[in-house]
């Protein structure tokens, strides 16, 4: 039989994971080096990407500052995710706030040091992020469009360093930029419909919360329209290849939210569009690989010889 002591740090350890959320990091991580090998820089070997040490640094200070920012959120949101979610709070009730605290400045420091290991740029770069991410959590995230449009801004962030470093300043990617950044915000203010019960009690302000459902449904319904507009745009390039399915797959799905988001009152359905577009936001991550198939072929066998 498994000890108490044993079971106690088993219990610790997931919900370390989940005050951290183990799984947006692990598609951090698998985003940042497919995106640096399909999209960032298709010219290069896969090999030498993979065993790019800057890049990893650049991956590694990622990891530590959106877990840190994960951290510093839970310890703010702590009332309102024991109404919004209560059992993934009681969960995270089982690593103290000092310990999370303190598990907060390591990793901070831990990011800062990776991107002094790049260059003082990118420790800056990192040290502003986690100012923003802190500022976010404690400030922004309480009124309805800086903490929607901050949000959708520090999701995008990581992806922004790994653009910089390779300095591939290409149209097609700007386009998968304002895609991404479109989708996000929707997702971002699905959240908060979902989440609106704890935002009322804790005084935020959200979108939803300050302006009401039926607004926030026009805006998300908007802004879903809006996605049409790089889809078309990212249809023109060649080189998008077998991805375009995905973004037909994509407008599928996101015109199906759109009418189904008009007619939904409830938050479980809010949730499940949240979710819905998690999974198209990961296989999205995934279809990256499909970018370019003859640029797969290239890759592999210039990495064999």
């Amino acid at each position: 039989m498994i000890s108490f002591k044993v079971k106690r740090i088993i219990f610790k350890f997931f919900s370390l994971l989940s005050v951290i959320r183990g799984y947006n990091i692990l598609v951090l991580i698998l985003a940042q080096y497919l995106a640096a090998i399909f999209i960032f820089s298709p010219k290069k070997y896969v090999r030498s990407i993979i065993l790019d040490v800057d890049l990893f640094y650049i991956v590694l200070a990622s990891i530590c500052v959106v877990a840190s920012g994960y951290i510093i959120n839970n310890f703010y949101d702590v009332k309102v995710d024991r109404i919004n979610r209560p059992l993934k709070a009681r969960l995270d009730d089982y690593v103290k706030q000092s310990t999370k605290l303190k598990l907060y400045f390591l990793l901070n420091f831990l990011g800062f040091i990776f991107g002094l290991l790049i260059s003082v740029k990118a420790a800056l770069f990192f040290a502003v992020y986690i100012f923003a991410i802190w500022f976010y959590s404690h400030k922004l995230k309480k009124y309805p469009f800086t903490g929607l449009v901050s949000a959708t801004v520090l999701t995008i962030l990581p992806f922004f360093a790994v653009f910089v470093y390779f300095k591939n300043f290409s149209k097609i990617i700007f386009v998968h930029a304002v895609f991404l950044f479109l989708v996000l915000m929707v997702r971002e203010l699905l959240k908060d419909l979902q989440n609106m019960k704890g935002a009322i009690v804790n005084d935020y302000d959200t979108f939803p919360v300050f302006y009401g459902e039926k607004k926030t449904k026009q805006l998300s319904i908007f802004l879903l329209v809006l996605t049409l507009f790089p889809v078309v745009i990212l249809f023109s390039y060649p080189a998008l290849s077998y991805m375009r399915y995905y973004f037909y797959f994509a407008l599928m799905v996101l015109i199906f939210l759109g009418f189904y988001l008009w007619n939904s009152t409830e938050t479980k359905q809010y949730r499940m569009m949240h979710n819905v577009l998690k999974v198209l936001l990961l296989i999205g991550v995934f279809s990256l690989i499909f970018i370019d198939t003859s640029l797969i072929v290239e890759k592999v066998i210039d990495s064999l010889n």
